[in-house]
């Protein structure tokens, strides 16, 4: 009994005297800590006050810690932004169909202008197809207002367009059929460039020209309606945004919401392969042609 007497006092006393150790340790190390922060402060006050009767050295001081600020912003900044940083293309717009209307004679802006509105695309992009349609027309000697009233028929400027049966981008030329005319331009997908597909369209629409004796007629070659008794009013809608375009390019007002009638054309010369068929000419208000068969004969 006396001898657990003994222990307990002895545990008591060993833990008053950790308690007591702790204790001392804790409060020397508040007072060193309290010297310490005294002694950063007072050398903080001193650095301050010795370069503030120093101009040049306080100048330099900012200009450090602006400088450091900078950089540390714009280091979080890239870090945040390294996937938009390394996605830009400074030299994209250059691949763009564009072109300040500006520089479009009075002719074309009109024309532009008047298609953009029309047929609600941007204005720059219209500008660049106008002015490639007057190089190319004036080149191969077709009126440019009748290559733009074909692009306007077939895909509504929609470079991307694509028929059913495969007719692709502005002109709508079947891709499949002429790969060879897009070999020039580096391959097949060159048919959603849209000045590519304008150059490869004209192409086929000369051919088709040629092939069937007169406009009127290569015209229903190109929608792929040669063999047909009907082109489904085609002819007459292009003929008819032609009539359109020459006159706002001759600067007479046409309203951008003009009717898309169809003009009554004479009858088409019958292609080789129509000569022993009857020519049925196109109904006064027919239905739209398909443009599944798009250009499809032109080979």
């Amino acid at each position: 009994m006396k001898s657990l007497q003994i222990l307990r006092t002895a545990r008591e006393s060993t833990m008053r005297s950790i308690g007591v150790f702790v204790r001392d340790v804790g409060n020397g190390m508040l007072e060193v800590g309290h010297n310490s922060l005294a002694l950063l402060g007072l050398a903080v006050v001193v650095t301050l006050a010795f370069v503030a009767g120093r101009p040049e050295l306080r100048q330099q001081t900012e200009t450090w810690a602006l400088g450091w600020l900078q950089e540390r912003h714009e280091s979080r900044a890239a870090e945040s932004d390294d996937l938009t940083i390394a996605a830009a293309e400074p030299d994209a717009v250059e691949r763009a169909t564009a072109v300040n209307p500006k520089e479009l004679t009075k002719q074309q802006a009109a024309l532009a202008k008047w298609i953009s509105r029309r047929y609600n695309v941007a204005l720059e992009p219209i500008g660049r197809l106008v002015q490639e349609a007057w190089s190319i027309g004036h080149h191969v000697g077709l009126d440019p207002t009748l290559i733009l009233a074909i692009a306007a028929i077939e895909s509504r400027f929609n470079p991307f367009a694509q028929s059913a049966m495969g007719a692709q981008g502005l002109m709508q030329v079947m891709t499949r059929v002429h790969v060879d005319k897009y070999e020039p331009f580096g391959g097949s997908h060159a048919a959603f460039d849209p000045i590519s597909n304008l150059k490869v369209g004209v192409q086929v629409l000369r051919e088709c020209i040629a092939r069937a004796g007169g406009l009127e007629a290569g015209l229903r070659w190109y929608v792929g309606a040669a063999n047909l008794e009907d082109d489904g009013g085609y002819m007459g809608k292009v003929l008819m945004e032609q009539d359109h375009m020459k006159r706002v390019a001759s600067g007479t007002a046409v309203p951008p919401n003009a009717p898309l009638g169809v003009r009554k054309a004479a009858p088409a010369t019958p292609s080789p392969q129509e000569a022993s068929k009857t020519s049925t000419p196109p109904e006064t208000n027919p239905s739209p042609a398909p443009a599944a068969e798009q250009v499809a004969l032109a080979q």
